[in-house]
């Protein structure tokens, strides 16, 4: 039974018309974003990082879930199944505890404690989206955590950054932009067949260089620098 609905076919998106692997060609290949995402982000760390020009293990590390991302939503919008779905979401989530503990203790200088509760928090809130209607935004507000960290560590590297310090904040702006055509895919399927849930991969995309070169630039500034 267990298997039978891990391989149960599931259609939220507006290109998706049918079961099939090639169902969603858009939403599929603009997966590929992801990936030219890390690659730029891992050229970025090269040239700007310390250590002979050898980017740390935490800019390695978010680089990897960035490809993990983008394997994962390939996955999910190829099969279009809940093992799929799962192994679009974990990376996600990944991603964004590990971005918030790295900033926290690699840029803030925070200590255990100090992370914890940041993560805390995140999770606090993750879990109230969580309990509100799924259809709402459809199925966006589960992301609203995430808009609301970026947005906060944004204020921080505006206020205590010497370069790049709008990038957090440009980040939340790409975001809420992403949010929006990710909300609207079924309700402009009606008009547009293929909808613009491939929009949000490719903005997405955007969002998560930005918050890795944040996160680079943070450390290079030597805001506070713990290794």
């Amino acid at each position: 039974m267990k298997v039978k609905i891990m391989n149960e076919f599931i259609d939220i998106y507006c290109e998706r018309v049918g079961a099939g692997l090639w169902a969603e060609p858009l939403n599929a290949l603009s997966n590929a974003a992801f990936f030219i995402a890390a690659l730029a982000a891992f050229v970025y760390a090269r040239r700007h990082m310390h250590a002979g020009g050898k980017a740390d293990w935490r800019v390695l590390l978010l680089v990897f879930l960035l490809v993990l991302i983008g394997a994962g939503s390939s996955l999910f919008h190829v099969f279009a199944t809940f093992w799929a779905m799962w192994a679009d979401m974990i990376p996600i989530m990944l991603f964004q505890i590990a971005y918030i503990a790295l900033y926290a203790r690699g840029v803030i200088g925070l200590g255990i404690a100090g992370t914890s509760a940041l993560l805390g928090g995140f999770f606090a809130l993750t879990i109230i989206a969580a309990m509100l209607p799924h259809h709402w935004l459809n199925g966006s507000i589960g992301y609203l955590p995430a808009l609301i960290y970026i947005a906060g560590l944004g204020i921080y590297h505006l206020r205590t950054a010497t370069r790049e310090r709008w990038i957090l904040l440009i980040a939340a702006d790409v975001f809420i932009v992403s949010l929006v055509l990710r909300s609207v895919d079924m309700i402009v399927c009606e008009f547009l067949p293929i909808g613009v849930h491939y929009m949000w991969h490719i903005l997405n995309s955007i969002v998560l260089y930005l918050t890795v070169r944040g996160f680079i630039s943070g450390r290079e500034n030597n805001v506070v620098l713990h290794r």
